[in-house]
């Protein structure tokens, strides 16, 4: 019987395994053994009852028509001197202590000195120096004047490659796609400098966003922001580590199965994937669409990502899923930070936690009760297919890709990297009903979710299921494929996404390897305030908090 290596595949023997499965009928054998370690053979197995009917709607699964709820009223958290806060940041420029446009040329020297390291650790790709010094211009006369834009006037972002950037090409990770320079900017983006921000650059991100890990051969990829021997997480990989290190206290992301949350988690920081719509995927580097891809930010607190999802989102005429969506209303998000958590009804599945690493455990369960003496109600639940979510989302996901890629496996299938090439070898053997077999899987795992938030207000599961994986300069330059990683990094990502609810993550505590540890919060649809309001009461309860990395660069300092 074929087997494969147990442990990460690399170097000399991916190569050969590589050209066995694009050249030879091997491809089968390997694709059955991954089928079998991530879990997609298994959903054959589930009966009948497992699968509801299709079609079914993308329409964000909801649970309740209500998210009204009281608040304690305990305003925005103090979280101390780092990492530097998109509100730290207003209040320096505020009092005079710095202007945007030394921010700015602060921020562009940070990223001079983490890539001067050994691993690089820089987390930008293309700069936009020049545009972004007149911004920073601009911005200081409207300081001056107090015509401020909106509440992020004077604040440098960095913008994942995935979207558009007017002026910077949209290269999506990949080392063939032409520097074309995109000709307008991404509805987020645009929204975003309406809102003062000044857009610094793009960050790397893993080829095609197909690595949840950070890896990437056509880039240098910076290392992890707490240890350079350690990954990053993907596929927003530059986005995570430029907030850990400080070059800036905001950046967007694009996240199909995890990709902000897990490099939120990895490096220390914030991140959401908003509900499904929420933010317009209007300028995307792929064409095709996706069931389970957003946009949302990686922050420096909970309160960032509020600001952030204020400003970005809203419905969009050229993207359906936004149409949808029901109205902000003012400071909704930011206000949510301040509601405290008495009452909150937290939903706890033991079985899903059980699937972590005793450290995660650990520090998540040590997080939940600590909200649980601050008033909030740990309920316990369960579902049937909840240990399925990443298995079914690695064929939705997967198949979806493959799909809207096909020109790319014609014409360039020689230039993607090699752990692309594989995955690409055996998704092309996946059966005709694969895609659809998992979407029914999709809908009654939808219509679970809806139960259990119709009787919680949230779902607290850990972001991933160990800490950040170690790497190697080899690794990075040749490639690898590390199935049991992958799937760490994903296992329960993958709920959020096929649900489309909005997904958080906050930083709590660190491993005695001193990396950090994520807990992840999972809402009702349009429910972005839920999430918010319990990442926001761990910063206020110290419970969302960890070392600075000893690779994070004070702006101020």
């Amino acid at each position: 019987m074929f087997e494969l290596p147990p442990t990460r595949i690399r170097g000399r023997a991916l190569r050969a395994l590589v050209s066995l499965v694009r050249n030879t009928p091997a491809k089968h054998a390997t694709a059955q053994v991954l089928r079998k370690q991530l879990g997609i053979d298994a959903l054959r197995a589930l009966g009948s009852d497992a699968r509801a009917d299709l079609p079914f709607s993308l329409e964000p699964t909801s649970g309740r028509s209500d998210h009204r709820r009281e608040s304690q009223r305990l305003g925005v958290p103090t979280v101390g001197d780092w990492p530097r806060t998109v509100g730290g940041c207003r209040r320096a420029l505020a009092s005079g202590r710095v202007d945007p446009e030394e921010l700015v040329r602060r921020a562009f020297f940070a990223a001079d000195q983490l890539g001067a390291r050994s691993p690089s650790l820089d987390p930008l790709l293309d700069r936009d120096e020049a545009r972004a010094l007149d911004a920073a211009r601009q911005s200081r006369e409207r300081l001056a004047r107090g015509e401020l834009r909106g509440p992020l006037e004077g604040i440098p972002v960095a913008i994942k490659e995935e979207v558009h950037v007017a002026g910077l090409p949209t290269r999506v990770g990949t080392g063939f796609l032409p520097p074309t320079p995109a000709g307008e900017d991404s509805v987020p983006v645009r929204r975003l400098r309406e809102a003062g921000a000044i857009v610094i650059g793009t960050t790397p991100m893993t080829e095609y966003g197909m690595s949840p890990l950070g890896g990437n051969v056509h880039r240098v990829m910076p290392r992890n922001a707490h240890r350079s021997d350690r990954l990053p997480g993907g596929s927003s990989s530059g986005s995570g580590v430029a907030v850990a290190t400080g070059v800036v206290p905001l950046a967007l992301g694009a996240d199909g199965g995890g990709s902000i949350r897990i490099p939120a988690a990895y490096n220390g920081v914030f991140g959401i994937k908003p509900t499904f719509g929420r933010v317009p995927v209007v300028g995307h580097g792929v064409p095709g669409g996706s069931s389970v891809v957003h946009l949302g930010p990686i922050g420096a607190s909970a309160h960032d990502l509020a600001v952030f999802l204020e400003a970005a989102s809203g419905p969009d005429p050229h993207d359906a899923s936004s149409l949808v969506q029901p109205r902000l209303d003012p400071h909704e998000l930011t206000e949510a930070i301040g509601r405290g958590v008495r009452g909150l009804r937290i939903g706890v599945d033991d079985d899903e936690w059980a699937a972590a690493s005793a450290e995660v455990r650990a520090h998540g369960r040590a997080a939940l009760e600590a909200l649980e003496k601050e008033g909030a109600v740990l309920v316990s639940v369960g579902t049937r297919l909840g240990k399925h979510a990443a298995a079914i989302g690695y064929l939705t996901i997967g198949l979806e890709v493959l799909t809207n890629l096909a020109a790319v496996r014609r014409d360039h299938a020689d230039e993607v990297g090699l752990d692309l090439q594989m995955f690409f070898a055996n998704l092309e053997t996946f059966r005709p009903d694969d895609y659809l077999d998992a979407q029914r899987l999709r809908a009654e795992l939808r219509a679970e979710v809806a139960l259990l938030l119709g009787a919680v207000d949230v779902l607290a599961l850990p972001t991933t299921a160990t800490t950040a994986p170690p790497i190697t300069d080899a690794d990075l330059s040749d490639g690898f494929v590390d199935p049991a990683a992958l799937d760490a990094a994903c296992r329960f990502a993958f709920l959020g996404n096929l649900t489309g609810c909005p997904a958080g993550t906050a930083p709590v505590g660190m491993d005695d390897g001193g990396l950090p540890i994520g807990l992840q919060i999972v809402g009702d649809a349009w429910d972005e305030a839920a999430v918010l309001q319990v990442l926001g009461h761990l910063e206020r309860i110290g419970a969302a908090h960890v070392e600075r990395p000893s690779a994070g660069i004070d702006l101020f300092g």
